[in-house]
């Protein structure tokens, strides 16, 4: 880990930089604030780099991870009341879980899986990604803050006071004072609610209204209306930097230049601009009440956010992982890898900050400038940590129109433009899977579309399965059918008597409709029904039970099947559910076709 201290000092200084702006950028968006994702990327950098299975990741709060986390957190506050205080425990329960599942993919060795993931799936999601993160920075870059905004307050106020009746109402019932004959204690809590309390109520309903794509979206025509055009400049200006700063030298960051650079000005001119939310200023402190408080009933309607937050960013981090292999030509510790996320995602939930993966262009940014060990993680994350002690502060007074310009820009590159130049090129079932999971996950929810999207993309691979297989494995009579190497010799005498099913490839659910027609395409003519069965690796309990039903249909028309060279597996099932040798005897089991052909011979 000290082999080559030198590097690792700048190769983590140089990420710690470059990783400081996102990570505010990252909370900002997530709902929790610039300080949640500062905490993320120091815990999660520290303890991932220290237990991970890859020397060069640097990992932090990443764009899918804050998607996902956003949709949530916004979820969780609507259903507190939009009180934060109250959402945060179950917030950071969610993200501890997370933090787990991860632990146990890598323990089980379960992430080895991840790369069955179907690609019209990921490229939906991460089109997806880009998109939300686009659309949900668009009112801050226009300078529009529904909380702020006193006519969308004023509009909201009616419902407001709706929603404190119905706070008192629940009062009432869980301390069993409502009686519907007498209202009077229900009239005196109501005539204790001041403007003050009606109006913090309208702000955060007109907040919860605008949040998410669709609060967005229909937060739009007023957001045109009441555009602030200084905060709209200052994240042009940072998109501009952003991308004109690459194309004069990609050794500073430019995310980095730009934030300094329009931050400072901003500062310095004392612009009258809108400033993220306030750092908290020293060490972190563990929230305990995540423990305290916890319950299943309050976590159970999360459980599926959680799993997809692990699955999501054990994906991101193992393809950052194959990444820095390529570049430092060492091979990387998946399980560990995931095992060290795990672990880092866990402390970071417990310290308030948000989960997170390995990050690619932080990896890459530590290993061009001398990262070669786990030293250089380490480093990064001490290095934020300084800076959120020190100069938190000032980190505080960062506009938010810079860091909405900022998150514009992770959008636009987070987008998968190679699946989305495919599309004419590649087969209709794969792009309605693609645009299927882009739509459902921008416009409605981001866990659920990933499900559907495998779900479809599972139930179209096995349909194009079992059609390749139902193509492979015709039974025909041996006048017709093209006859393998070994049936060349077949006495012509039998070959009307006579039945061969060449089954090619697994036998599952996906293909079982076509097995099944097997009964009804041999004539009644047919004395036996050779099935060939050596390129059969596998059958799942549908094909079995498939298998049970035309063996029976054949045994009732007294045609005999014969069964040749019978993998292990599939001998086990049947053996399992006593097929053989109640329904097909031993002696009807042979180990070659020469050896079934010699039967016959002696017993026709």
């Amino acid at each position: 880990m000290f082999s080559n201290i030198k590097g690792d000092l700048f190769g983590g200084l140089t990420a710690g930089i470059v990783a400081l702006p996102l990570a505010l950028a990252f909370g900002v968006s997530s709902g929790l604030g610039p300080g949640a994702g500062l905490f993320g990327a120091i815990f999660l950098g520290f303890f991932a780099a220290l237990f991970g299975g890859t020397n060069t990741q640097i990992s932090g709060p990443t764009a899918p991870q804050t998607a996902v986390s956003m949709v949530m957190i916004a979820g969780v506050i609507q259903t507190s009341n939009g009180d934060l205080s109250k959402a945060l425990p179950i917030i950071l329960a969610v993200f501890l879980l997370a933090g787990i599942f991860q632990i146990l993919l890598g323990l089980t060795g379960v992430g080895k899986y991840i790369k069955y993931i179907p690609y019209p799936v990921v490229s939906g999601f991460m089109t997806a990604i880009g998109l939300i993160i686009i659309i949900t920075n668009i009112l801050p870059i226009l300078g529009f803050y529904p909380a702020e905004n006193q006519q969308l307050i004023d509009k909201m106020k009616p419902k407001a006071e709706a929603v404190l009746m119905q706070k008192i109402l629940e009062e009432e019932t869980s301390e069993g004072i409502l009686v519907l004959e007498n209202f009077e204690e229900t009239i005196d809590r109501a005539e204790k609610i001041s403007p003050e309390d009606i109006n913090k109520e309208a702000e955060i309903l007109a907040s919860a209204n605008a949040s998410g794509v669709i609060g967005s979206v229909k937060s739009l025509p007023n957001a045109l209306k009441n555009i602030n055009y200084l905060e709209l400049i200052l994240a042009l200006i940072t998109i501009i930097i952003i991308y004109g700063f690459k194309r004069i030298t990609s050794l500073i960051p430019s995310t980095l230049v730009a934030l300094l650079l329009v931050s400072g000005v901003a500062i310095f001119m004392n612009l009258d601009y809108h400033p993220i939310e306030e750092i908290p200023s020293g060490f972190p402190l563990p929230h305990f009440e995540i423990f305290t408080n916890f319950s299943l009933e309050m976590i159970s309607p999360f459980i599926f956010t959680a799993i997809t937050l692990a699955f999501l960013g054990s994906i991101d981090s193992l393809l950052t992982s194959v990444v820095a292999d390529n570049m430092t030509k060492t091979n990387h510790d998946p399980n560990k890898e995931l095992i060290g996320q795990g672990i880092g995602n866990s402390i970071a939930a417990i310290f308030g900050g948000l989960p997170g993966a390995g990050a690619t262009i932080r990896t890459v940014v530590n290993i061009n400038a001398g990262g070669k060990t786990k030293l250089s993680g380490v480093i990064a994350a001490i290095l934020l940590l300084i800076i959120l002690l020190a100069l938190g502060p000032v980190a505080s007074k960062i506009p938010a129109a810079v860091l909405a310009g900022i998150l514009i820009t992770v959008g636009i590159g987070v987008m998968d433009y190679k699946g989305l130049k495919s599309i004419p090129n590649i087969q209709k079932a794969e792009v309605v899977i693609m645009i299927v999971v882009l739509l459902l996950s921008t416009f409605w929810n981001l866990v659920y579309a990933v499900g559907i999207g495998l779900i479809i993309a599972s139930l179209v691979f096995m349909k194009k399965m079992g059609d390749v297989i139902a193509e492979k494995s015709d039974v025909k009579s041996l006048l017709e059918e093209k006859a393998w190497d070994d049936e060349a010799n077949f006495p012509s005498e039998l070959k009307q008597k006579v039945f061969i099913k060449h089954i090619k490839g697994p036998l599952f659910f996906g293909s079982t409709s076509h097995f099944q027609q097997l009964a009804t395409q041999v004539p009644d003519t047919a004395n036996y029904v050779i099935i060939r069965m050596e390129k059969v690796p596998y059958i799942d309990q549908s094909g079995l039970y498939a298998m049970e039903d035309v063996l029976l249909g054949l045994e009732k028309r007294d045609i005999h099947p014969l069964l040749v060279n019978v993998q292990s597996q599939p001998v086990y099932l049947l053996e399992s559910i006593d097929i053989v040798p109640d329904l097909i005897p031993n002696e009807h089991l042979f180990d070659n076709f020469n050896e079934c052909i010699s039967w016959i011979k002696k017993n026709m």
